[in-house]
């Protein structure tokens, strides 16, 4: 008797180190929470929505089977709270992460929708490690009927443990598909197939059978630009042409104090004659002018004159690669070749 006593705790002693080996073995990923739609609740749509904690967001059946998730809610605001004061903030804390702690495959950062590309093109010029950064969301509330957020949430894990999603920067998921960070955008209000890359197409396919990409990594493993040093960014601004535009918006911004500005050009980067006039004094007082299209995609050449073009980036991402070269010159010439050198 004592001996199959002994017999079945030998088993159940196994069991138990088999569990904790098969735990030790999965790969582990961290989850930072900021907050946005896929933290929300409640009255939503009325303007009364309650925030969710990343930790309950990530009770996923069977997403523990992918890897071993750990979460921290970094922030919990909407994607309208979150700027350039904010991205270097991420920054340093995913830089700090990938340096403290080896052992993470990937780390996930959720995120509202309205400006999720704009922070993941930040954080793809800026974070120096070959392990990914994986930026996700949902269209829909938690609560809601057909809510995204737990499969987006799944998707993401998925990618991130991937050895293929190695070397490829900061990427988008949302709606089984993988992006990107420069090259995705949102194209519509609410549909949750709103994320696109309309010149270049999505990276991956996502689904429980595998990550599928189209395209090989270019096994980045550095930054394009340092910011561990900088507390703030120059300032941008994003000014709008449209038939009968005047001078005001540029004048107005330039005695603000940008140091740039990117114009969301008609056609292909087009403006009114009393918008050129604006620019060449904003050049004059040595703002940096870089011209965009607002149709949605297309390039707009970067050519040799007074302005830069931005080839096709639309209007949002050339700001965000704009503040960053004049964090590092002034020099239009060398802004120029920075942006040849990121189509």
């Amino acid at each position: 008797m004592r001996v199959i006593r002994n017999v079945a705790v030998l088993a159940c002693t196994l069991t138990l180190v088999q569990v904790a080996a098969a735990q030790a073995a999965k790969p582990v990923v961290r989850v930072l929470g900021t907050g946005g739609t896929i933290g929300s609740a409640g009255g939503y749509w009325t303007g009364n929505a309650t925030r969710v904690p990343i930790d309950q967001l990530l009770k996923i059946s069977g997403i523990d089977s992918v890897a071993t998730v750990e979460t921290e809610q970094f922030l919990n605001v909407s994607s309208s709270a979150i700027g350039p004061t904010r991205w270097l903030e991420l920054n340093h804390r995913i830089t700090d992460l990938f340096q403290q702690r080896p052992d993470l495959r990937g780390i996930i950062v959720t995120h509202g929708t309205d400006t999720m590309e704009e922070t993941a093109y930040f954080l793809d010029l800026t974070i120096g490690n070959e392990r990914p950064v994986v930026v996700t969301g949902s269209m829909r509330p938690s609560d809601m009927a057909g809510a995204d957020g737990a499969a987006n949430l799944t998707s993401a894990v998925r990618v991130a443990v991937d050895p293929a999603g190695q070397g490829r920067g900061t990427m988008v998921m949302m709606d089984d598909r993988l992006f990107a960070a420069r090259d995705v955008t949102k194209t519509n209000s609410t549909r949750v197939e709103t994320f696109q890359a309309p010149e270049r197409g999505a990276l991956a396919i996502v689904d429980p059978e595998g990550v599928f990409y189209h395209r090989k990594s270019p096994g980045r493993s550095t930054a394009q630009f340092d910011v561990g040093t900088l507390t703030d960014l120059p300032r941008v601004d994003v000014i709008y042409s449209y038939a009968g535009a005047d001078s005001v918006a540029i004048d107005a911004v330039v005695a603000a104090g940008a140091r740039g500005l990117v114009i969301a050009g008609v056609g292909r980067g087009g403006s009114t004659a009393s918008q050129g006039a604006a620019l060449r004094r904003a050049q004059a007082k040595g703002v940096v002018v870089v011209t965009s299209t607002r149709t949605g995609s297309g390039r707009v050449p970067i050519g040799t004159g007074s302005a830069i073009g931005s080839g096709d980036l639309n209007p949002q991402k050339a700001r965000v690669l704009l503040m960053l070269a004049l964090s590092r010159t002034n020099d239009a010439a060398q802004i120029r070749k920075i942006f040849s050198d990121n189509q």
